[in-house]
């Protein structure tokens, strides 16, 4: 009936089609806004806290810079040097905001979750809501794996590049800065994090039919090669360190 009508008496069907959709549009726009303020305000508030813990958490980072320095049979007290004003301060920034998204990753991962749930199946979501468990799970075992096995060696290795002076050398010490010791710590504990996510990610590959069991099989024989030219290569840096400190 409505042909029968004026033309500008008809009904515009497109345009409350774009009315009907634009209404759960904005309602989903609503609540990722709402989702994103949740999520940063748990990240500001987790922040501020570790800022005041700072200290406490760098002193627990050196600890395998103590214990590489006194397996060096070094008498004096360990200690590493600021060279800026502001170094230090803006270490334990680095460290609260490391810190801080460490402390509040599960949080923002439950909003990013409550958020994309609503539109998954109910086996999706089942199956989604494991790597959510297990990400920042394998990110914290990657951490402790720098913290208890990366770190000594490397520490151990930077200390040994140290030289005696004497006739025929030049005295090398080592003096350590507190800002370069943090971001190398921080650095090796992201990768390693990251690293230690490679089963998550195989998994999701698998469960969307990029990779199979063979694939990985395959790609087993080269990351083992170069593993093992990893080995030669460190093994020949540490008999080099041993022939200088004999010399």
């Amino acid at each position: 009936m409505s042909q029968d009508l004026p033309v500008d008496q008809r009904p515009d069907l497109l345009e409350d089609e774009m009315e009907a959709s634009r209404a759960p549009l904005l309602d989903h726009l609503y609540e990722l806004r709402s989702r994103l303020i949740r999520a940063l305000l748990a990240f500001a508030v987790c922040t501020i806290g570790c800022f005041f813990v700072a200290g406490p958490i760098f002193n627990i980072l050196v600890e395998p810079f103590i214990q590489a320095f006194k397996s060096h049979g070094v008498t004096e007290d360990p200690r590493l040097i600021y060279t800026a004003p502001l170094e230090f301060f803006f270490v334990k920034l680095k460290i609260a905001l490391f810190a801080g998204l460490f402390v509040s990753f599960p949080i923002m991962a439950w909003q990013v979750y409550a958020f994309v749930a609503p539109g998954l199946y109910k086996n999706e979501r089942g199956a989604f809501l494991p790597f959510l468990i297990a990400a920042p799970a394998l990110f914290t075992i990657g951490v402790l794996f720098v913290f208890y096995v990366m770190m000594p060696l490397v520490m151990a290795f930077a200390l040994g590049q140290q030289q005696a002076g004497g006739l025929d050398a030049v005295q090398i010490e080592a003096q350590i800065k507190v800002s370069e010791y943090l971001s190398l710590c921080l650095a090796l504990m992201t990768a390693f994090g990251l690293s230690f996510q490679l089963p998550v990610i195989l998994a999701l590959l698998g469960r969307a039919g990029l990779v199979g069991a063979d694939t990985q099989i395959m790609q087993t024989v080269p990351v083992y090669g170069l593993y093992e030219i990893s080995i030669w290569i460190v093994s020949v840096m540490e008999r080099k360190a041993a022939e200088q400190e004999e010399a």
